[in-house]
């Protein structure tokens, strides 16, 4: 409770540095700051023509189909390879300033999460104008969506950042395991397409069924089921506790191995 209480005091530290790091995206651009909504949009442009045109999916408008897990997706994996830089990138702060190491993830991760919170604004424009709206009854059921993938993408960030303080190389390998990781997610496929003897595999990956609810309620619009999601948060939450265990007991020689 202590070290809650102590990065709770450090609060203003964490908004600032995800303010500097929100300004700081598109620094020297022309458009800048617009580039957070442009840069979905054009996505969106992109798979449009590639999946209606070139490769046909057959799935229904295939292109909200990937762009409503897409943009969760990019949330976690740039929490999992941006996390494992964010200790090493603020090695002068980490070595002549003292507050809780842990500041750096959670900013990393925060900020990675208004970014995709940004996203969704147009995520739900292309909704509105491409006729499909929303249901408001399952809406509702995004916040703890995103409140399980928050835990999930903190609790990797934890881990990811203090290992790689010891194991350099292991930013480039989760480089990797994040394009693996996407693969075994249902992101650019339906998990109905997974082979049934797999299924019990697949659900054992948080991320599925968190990408599975993001889909169920913006593309299907109806209410995720919560027997997958409640899984998804007992890892998440799993997850999280090893990554502040072992972020805890590594950060004591961090300003050593930098």
């Amino acid at each position: 409770m202590n070290k809650f209480r102590e990065i709770y005091q450090y609060r203003t530290m964490i908004s600032s540095l995800i303010q500097r790091d929100l300004r700081g995206r598109y620094k020297g651009s022309v458009l800048g700051f617009a580039w957070t909504f442009l840069n979905p949009l054009l996505q969106l442009g992109v798979y449009t023509v590639v999946f209606s045109v070139i490769m046909r999916a057959g799935i229904k408008d295939y292109y909200l189909f990937l762009f409503v897990a897409l943009i969760p997706w990019i949330f976690f994996s740039a929490s999992l390879t941006g996390g494992a830089s964010c200790i090493i990138s603020q090695k002068e702060m980490v070595k002549k300033i003292y507050f809780p190491r842990e500041v750096l993830p959670i900013s990393h991760v925060t900020c990675q999460l208004t970014n995709m919170l940004l996203s969704f604004v147009v995520v739900f424009a292309v909704l509105f104008f491409s006729g499909k709206g929303v249901n408001l009854r399952a809406l509702p059921f995004l916040i703890p969506v995103i409140l399980v993938e928050y835990l999930l993408a903190l609790g990797i960030a934890f881990l990811s950042s203090a290992l790689t303080v010891y194991f350099r190389d292991l930013e480039h390998i989760l480089i990797i395991v994040s394009m693996a990781w996407q693969f075994l997610t249902p992101v650019m496929y339906s998990i109905d397409n997974v082979p049934e003897e797999l299924l019990s595999i697949f659900w054992l990956n948080p991320m599925s069924s968190v990408i599975v609810a993001y889909r169920d309620i913006l593309y299907y619009k109806q209410i995720p089921h919560l027997n997958t999601l409640m899984t998804a948060a007992v890892l998440g939450l799993a997850l999280l506790i090893v990554g502040w265990l072992l972020f805890g007991r590594l950060e004591r020689h961090f300003a050593e191995e930098l």
